[in-house]
């Protein structure tokens, strides 16, 4: 069993956080400029043949594949977050065990520890992504 996190360690995982929130939001912000552009120039330039148009289309979609993924990363910063205001911050979620803050400062939003979030990504047929 691992240690509960000191005041500092608390504090500095935090700040990661609210600067990976932060850094999270402008490149969703870039991104959807950047979706947008492609759609726009795709609509002003119909008179393209149909290859263009597929890797106009596939940009977008890889675009918005990003934007999608960011998100995700958003909220499970935001719900780190709330964790961390409501004091539970660290705490696997589904044993109630203290993260190691080793675990933490490489994935400051992890909500689970290691050996549940394995169970978890195994059990839903995804490799483990720790």
């Amino acid at each position: 069993m691992s240690t509960e996190l000191t005041d500092e360690q608390r504090q500095t995982l935090r700040q990661a956080l609210q600067a990976h929130m932060v850094a999270l939001q402008e490149e969703i912000r870039s991104e959807l400029r950047a979706a947008d552009l492609h759609r726009a120039e795709d609509i002003m330039d119909r008179v393209r043949d149909s290859g263009d148009e597929s890797v106009v289309d596939l940009l977008a979609d890889l675009e918005y594949a990003d934007i999608d993924r960011h998100i995700r990363e958003l909220q499970a910063n935001e719900a780190a977050l709330r964790a961390w205001h409501d004091g539970r911050y660290g705490v696997c979620i589904d044993c109630d065990e203290p993260i190691p803050y080793e675990r933490l400062h490489a994935y400051p939003s992890a909500l689970r520890c290691i050996r549940c979030q394995e169970r978890v990504e195994h059990a839903n047929g995804h490799p483990p992504q720790l």
